[in-house]
């Protein structure tokens, strides 16, 4: 399934066993889209957006605050970046501003 999300592309797999060769090749194409998908909006982040993912990777409770600090920009773009990922389906907030934790979609 294919959503449109902002200017981006979200897909979703429902993962089935493969009842034959066939299926099998449809899923290795559909593995494929779906890494070329994921390359091509990476490669459409920012170094400031690339570093955020990293630190939020290595950190889910990192605030927007500390990753202003780590990434050397104010808090107001850390959060205009933050926002565009999110927009772009790359990271999601879970739970409350305080006490929640961030995610990276896979």
């Amino acid at each position: 399934m294919f959503d449109e999300l902002g200017n981006g592309l979200m897909v979703t797999l429902h993962k089935t066993t493969p009842a034959s060769a066939t299926d099998r090749v449809v899923e290795k194409v559909v593995e494929k889209v779906v890494e070329k998908v994921v390359e091509k909006v990476v490669e459409k982040l920012t170094a400031n957006q690339k570093k955020i993912v990293e630190l939020i990777g290595a950190n889910q409770q990192i605030t927007a605050r500390e990753l202003a600090i780590e990434v050397g920009i104010s808090h107001r773009k850390t959060q205009d970046n933050i926002a565009k990922l999110k927009e772009l389906g790359i990271i999601k907030r879970i739970g409350h501003a305080k006490g929640g934790h961030w995610e990276i979609a896979n």
